[in-house]
């Protein structure tokens, strides 16, 4: 039986707070009830972690566990949170559910520290069993039609968007995968980790070493991207 539990890499985020630690203040985008937060916390307990959660019910969870909430919508709103005031900011299974991009990786680089860790976690289009589906001429599962999902990833993709909208920006830490359809789990987890780029999960631990200067905003205007993208009201 597959264990679809995998697919969020609650090890593989544990790891990379690990690893990121010790950091006194941690940013949730999309936080759910709180699973990552309370793995960032069990790692530093003394840390201040922020959720931006707009969903009623896992505001109140949220709120009831003590962490602080910030409702915002992550595709056209500005954080009110200061320029390079976060040291950790996970964003696990959330990037898929956008379109707005290059808005959403602005602020993510604003208010990320120099020195400080991105934690992504995303569908892999690339997966096993989406590469399969493709050839049989089928929707591959990230992306169905009926879906809530408006984008895929895979990691070359994902570190090209990187690479060419902030160049040197970030640098890959690590980079591993969870799940491996169609198998139970005591297979699923081996083949994962020897075969990442064919799991169905993908999670990256990215540093960012470079000051940000707004690049995420000047990309589609110097590309001149044919597609209305919010860019915030400074650029209108």
């Amino acid at each position: 039986m597959i264990d679809r539990q995998l697919n969020y890499g609650r090890a593989i985020i544990a790891r990379y707070l690990q690893q990121s630690a010790p950091y006194q203040t941690v940013l949730d985008i999309g936080a759910g009830t709180g699973t990552d937060l309370k793995a960032a916390r069990a790692v530093f307990p003394n840390c201040t972690a922020i959720a931006i959660e707009v969903y009623e019910p896992y505001v109140n969870q949220l709120q009831q566990a003590g962490f602080k909430v910030i409702r915002a919508n992550i595709e056209k709103d500005q954080l009110p949170l200061d320029d390079a005031s976060i040291e950790v900011i996970i964003a696990n299974q959330i990037l898929e559910h956008t379109k707005e991009v290059f808005w959403i990786f602005h602020e993510i680089s604003r208010v990320l520290s120099v020195k400080g860790h991105l934690i992504i976690g995303v569908p892999n289009l690339a997966a096993l069993h989406n590469r399969i589906l493709l050839m049989l001429g089928s929707q591959p599962s990230p992306l169905k039609v009926h879906s809530a999902h408006v984008r895929g990833f895979t990691k070359g993709g994902l570190m090209t968007f990187l690479n060419e909208c902030f160049p040197c920006g970030y640098v890959l830490k690590e980079f591993r995968g969870s799940n491996f359809y169609p198998f139970p789990p005591f297979i699923a987890q081996p083949l994962a980790r020897i075969f990442p780029n064919l799991a169905w999960g993908i999670f990256f631990l990215l540093q960012k070493v470079e000051p940000y200067q707004k690049e995420f905003l000047e990309y589609p205007i110097n590309q001149k991207l044919e597609t209305n993208f919010w860019l915030g009201q400074e650029t209108n």
